[in-house]
């Protein structure tokens, strides 16, 4: 059988020309070829090969690409093994029909790519840039690819049992996944069942829920209903036979209440079970309340018993609190029957036990009490008759603090109360604040008490506690009240008054603290009660001072007068006083009454027929009330700085005026000479040469004599000797001054040649020896 050729449309003889005729082809259209030759795939032609036609509109003018030469180079290579054992059946030409290489744009465009692709093969540039004959390299290359194509032929023909076996497997594989998928089908069905009979399992559980929470829910509210309406035999035998002291009775009793209450409760929704056990309740609650009542009335009566400790039975009423709750809300009748018992008895154990207190506590107040005659401005002979009283002793004075004021300390203040008999028997005595203060602590202690036993016991709270604790307290807070107000109409003793104002104000405070505001309005009233008394004393006392007649006081004396003295001590009293909890009220009364005893001063002043007795008398006044202020009240308080002011000017004048005399002479020249000097004319000075002469002799032969006498006259005319050294100390200083101011004007021009100032004094030596008339105490 002659060898198949592959006629090309170029109609060349031989493979050369072939070649250059497909060089000389359209651009692209070997691409084409050779795609199109590797789409048909090597399938043997069922005609002769010798008729196998590759027909084409026109020729082609691009060298042939590596896909076309491998088309060409198959069909050789079959054409050949034909040619070696071909058998029957392939006579007839390859028939491939009509291939439009030309009209595909997308074909072009990939030939193009595979065109520039083998432009930049570096084997491609090299042969062209050398200038070989493509042709004999294209053979060449042809050749080669051959061979290769040859190779790899033979080594599939070798591998085709292998082929045929991997072809035997992978249908086995198909039947086996086959059996798979069928197998993966079913479970998929199955699992689809599965599925709506979980769904459908679900719905059946969650309906099962809701029936199972509805039965609980019944069940609860069922057992709740049954085990409220069910009187065990416990609860019967405890609240007929067991003591109302015993546990279990209480117990037991507040079982019954809870299936009271619930009985009531479902009586009025209309539950029918409620008639079985009614009668059995109502039986039980009238045997617990009588046992209840006879109990708690026992032990308010136990309150009447004389010298009773009320406190003990309080006690105990608290552990059965439950007792007038349970009467409360069963028996309303027998719980207001106890609670008016209660008011009715320990309202008249408390009027008793305060009356019978106040009583005796009164008895061991000092006999001698401040009466209307002493105030402060009446003069002490004015009470000396034949049927007059002593004056007041200094152990009860009502001008002196004295430790008067402990009462308010926070040690003194709650203390124990008084005992009176104890103080009788020790002949005791108390001044009026401090009877005021047992009194009231002990009624603050029993009221504090008493108002927490209320709302403890009987549940109350607010304005319902404030109106059972004065049903309770109120006729005794009454009586306190009215003996208060008694004794304040007979009473002048202003610092007892103001201290027991400071009691009650720090009483107030307690009950504050312990959470009691049921004494408010009795504090109140006790204030409203203690204030206009201490005004009116304190007014009566100023008016005291004012309508003072200093004629009628007797002889004078420059020495502190005992007005000012009593003043000096009540001032200190209630400025100290006043200090822990101050109160403008207080300060305003005390200004008034300051006024009047600076006027009163004054007024006693006057009465001194010199001025230097005058001094005097002020600057040992005015001293003696600083030293008495400052004991007790702050140094930078109103008092303290006016009288301190006053004391200052009294004093520099009094020094002037006890220079004066001795050295009158050389004050009025060195007054005069500074006027001069500063006025410029100066020159005036010299026509005062024998004055000056004078003065420098006369102070060099009298100025120890002089200071002596005036330090003998200061410490006779004042009776602190630290005020007087200070008058002493600032007379030296002041005549120091003065002698240099002197030498200062004997240094001007005009007196500096006078022949007299080699005889002043060393202003030094001067001061040394005026230092030696420094008083030392």
């Amino acid at each position: 059988m002659a060898a198949p050729q592959l006629i090309l449309p170029v109609g060349a003889s031989d493979a050369d020309e072939d070649e250059n005729a497909l060089v000389r082809g359209p651009r692209g259209s070997g691409g084409a070829v050779g795609a199109a030759a590797q789409r048909a795939g090597p399938v043997p032609p069922p005609g002769d090969p010798g008729q196998w036609r590759l027909p084409s509109p026109r020729p082609l003018s691009v060298p042939l690409t590596w896909e076309a030469r491998s088309v060409m180079h198959l069909f050789t290579v079959y054409e050949c093994s034909l040619q070696e054992g071909g058998g029957p059946g392939l006579q007839e030409p390859l028939q491939l029909g009509e291939l439009d290489i030309t009209s595909d744009e997308f074909i072009l465009d990939e030939v193009d790519v595979h065109i520039q692709a083998n432009l930049e093969d570096d084997l491609v540039k090299e042969a062209l840039k050398t200038g070989v004959d493509l042709r004999h390299y294209s053979k060449q290359v042809e050749l080669e690819l051959q061979q290769i194509e040859q190779k790899s032929i033979r080594d599939y023909i070798q591998e085709s049992e292998n082929i045929a076996s991997l072809h035997n497997q992978i249908t086995a594989c198909d039947a086996v996944l086959e059996r798979m998928e069928q197998m993966l089908g079913a479970f998929q069905s199955d699992l689809s069942s599965i599925s709506s009979e979980i769904r459908t399992l679900q719905e059946q559980s969650g309906a099962m829920n809701v029936r199972l929470r509805n039965r609980q829910a019944v069940r609860g509210r069922l057992g709740e209903l049954v085990d409220g309406l069910v009187v065990p035999s416990v609860l019967v035998t405890a609240i007929l036979e067991a003591p109302v002291t015993d546990p279990r009775f209480l117990e037991q009793l507040q079982e019954l209440d809870a299936k009271a209450a619930a009985v009531r409760e479902q009586e009025a929704r209309g539950t029918a079970a409620c008639a079985d056990v009614k009668g059995v309740l109502d039986r039980l609650r009238v045997k617990a309340v009588a046992k209840i009542r006879e109990f708690v009335l026992q032990k308010i009566y136990s309150f009447r018993k004389p010298m009773t400790n009320y406190q003990i039975p309080q006690t105990a009423l608290l552990k059965y609190r439950f007792f007038y709750q349970f009467l409360l809300g069963n028996e309303r009748a027998t719980a207001r029957e106890i609670r008016d018992e209660y008011v009715e008895t320990l309202g008249k154990v408390y009027l008793s036990y305060s009356r019978s207190y106040l009583g005796r506590l009164m008895k061991v107040q000092y006999e001698e009490v401040a009466e209307k005659d002493d105030l402060m401005g009446v003069e002490d002979t004015a009470k000396k008759g034949f049927f007059s009283k002593p004056s007041l002793r200094s152990r009860n004075t009502i001008f002196t603090l004295g430790t008067r004021g402990s009462v308010i300390s926070p040690v003194e203040l709650e203390a124990p109360i008084l005992v009176p008999h104890t103080a009788q028997r020790g002949e005791q005595r108390y001044p009026f604040e401090a009877l005021f203060r047992s009194q009231h602590y002990a009624l603050l202690d029993n009221s504090c008490r008493e108002y927490l036993f209320i709302c403890d016991f009987f549940a109350v709270s607010g304005p319902a506690a404030h109106d059972l604790f004065h049903a309770v307290m109120g006729r005794t807070l009454n009586m306190t009240l009215k003996h208060l107000e008694s004794y304040l109409a007979d009473c002048y003793d202003a610092i007892a008054v103001f201290l027991c104002i400071h009691i009650i104000l720090r009483f107030r405070n307690i009950a504050a603290k312990r959470d009691v505001p049921a004494l408010d309005r009795y504090w109140e009233q006790v204030l409203a009660l203690l204030w206009p008394r201490f005004e009116l004393i304190l007014e009566m006392n100023v008016q005291s001072v004012r309508s003072t007649d200093p004629q009628r006081l007797g002889g004078l004396d420059t020495r502190p007068h005992y007005i000012t003295r009593r003043y000096a001590e009540f001032s200190s009293a209630l400025v100290s006083i006043n200090q822990t909890i101050p109160n403008e009220r207080t300060m305003q009364l005390l200004g008034q009454l300051q006024v009047e005893v600076e006027n009163f001063v004054l007024r006693v002043a006057a009465e001194f027929s010199s001025r230097k007795e005058q001094l005097v008398f002020l600057i040992n006044n005015y001293d003696m009330m600083l030293g008495v202020l400052m004991e007790r009240a702050a140094d930078d308080s109103k008092e303290v700085e006016s009288f301190q002011q006053l004391l200052n000017a009294r004093t520099q004048e009094f020094i002037e005026e006890l220079l004066s005399p001795p050295f009158g002479g050389l004050v009025a020249f060195v007054k005069e000479a500074e006027s001069l000097i500063e006025r410029g004319q100066a020159e005036k000075l010299r026509g005062e040469e024998a004055r000056v002469t004078q003065l420098i002799r006369g102070f060099g032969s009298s100025w120890k004599s002089s200071v002596e006498s005036l330090s003998q006259d200061v410490m006779r005319s004042f009776t602190n000797f630290r005020n007087g050294t200070s008058i002493i100390q600032g007379a030296l200083t002041q005549l120091i001054q003065l002698y240099h101011r002197f030498h200062r004007v004997l240094s001007q021009p005009q007196l500096r040649a006078l022949p007299a100032r080699a005889e002043l004094i060393n202003i030094h030596h001067l001061m040394v020896e005026l230092k030696k008339h420094k008083p030392n105490f």
